[in-house]
């Protein structure tokens, strides 16, 4: 009867188990079948078992191995600078003033914006050299004769950072204040007390109580970075040596129809991804752990 029970439960969700096996698990299955093969639509007849080969390729290519450069100095740079930025944001957030809820909806608004809107909104109305709002405030302070920099092009990369810290710094900024919210606020007010400065609350009792959380959102927002393609594709199409290992299997897929090798530095993302995803997941294990003592 426990079991029968047990089932009844579960029978509802066996819909949409199946449905997500269906969309996400199938497909990686046939991308991993795929990644074996000798594949390119180009030359049809040569199609066939190639083994490790794709990966050997992935691994020596000199476009992948750039890529992989490019990847981890994309993911980086962002979490860092996300992180210090959504760390300085919270802890102002966490202080009382008027206006705060509104403020903090606010905040949040870059984080809510479709990915590709917000690179094409870094693009154009930023980015440009002839209209962009950049440019435009050079003028306004340094009058006709102020410089007119492409941003994009001087600064390829440095462009696409900008764009991606300012969509992920609320979501590091929402962890971060949700830790600074759950601390114990009568051990802070004890050391104001005893005559220890901000300084000294923030380095010996804020920094230790936040660790957890900056582990945990720097870990997430280093799963969604690194798979990052959006801004990549709309702001410099890959150019400029700024293509990713996202970008780098969208052209080796679709440029040079090359299905097994695409799909090898597929399989490859999706490992190194499930590496920091259970990384990320033992963060949050332990932060339940300490929370429930």
């Amino acid at each position: 009867m426990a079991k029968a029970g047990d089932w009844a439960r579960r029978a509802p969700l066996l819909p949409a188990l199946i449905f997500v096996i269906a969309m996400t698990q199938l497909p990686f299955l046939a991308t991993l079948v795929i990644s074996f093969m000798n594949w390119n639509a180009y030359y049809p007849e040569e199609r066939g078992f190639a083994g490790l080969d794709n990966f050997k390729r992935v691994f020596t290519d000199e476009n992948a191995r750039q890529a992989v450069i490019v990847t981890i100095l994309l993911t980086a740079g962002v979490v860092l600078i996300s992180l210090a930025l959504g760390l300085a944001i919270a802890l102002l957030l966490d202080r009382k003033f008027r206006g705060r809820g509104i403020v903090r909806t606010l905040m949040i608004v870059p984080f809510l914006i479709v990915p590709v809107a917000a690179a094409l909104l870094w693009k154009h109305a930023l980015y440009n050299p002839e209209y962009g709002l950049f440019n435009g405030l050079l003028k306004w302070i340094f009058g006709p004769d102020a410089p007119q920099p492409d941003w994009i092009t001087n600064n390829p990369l440095w462009a696409i950072i900008a764009a991606l810290v300012w969509q992920w710094t609320p979501f590091m900024m929402l962890i971060l204040l949700a830790g600074l919210q759950s601390r114990p606020l009568d051990v802070v007010e004890a050391a104001r007390i005893d005559g220890a400065s901000p300084w000294q609350i923030f380095r010996s009792m804020t920094l230790p109580h936040l660790r957890q959380y900056i582990e945990l959102s720097g870990l997430l927002g280093a799963i969604y970075v690194v798979q990052n393609f959006d801004h990549v594709f709309t702001i410099t199409s890959g150019g400029l040596g700024t293509a990713n290992l996202p970008y780098y299997i969208y052209q080796t897929f679709y440029t040079a129809q090359d299905y097994g090798r695409a799909s090898a530095a597929g399989v490859v993302v999706v490992i190194g991804t499930i590496i920091i995803a259970t990384l990320a997941l033992r963060s949050v294990f332990s932060l339940f752990k300490e929370e429930s003592r």
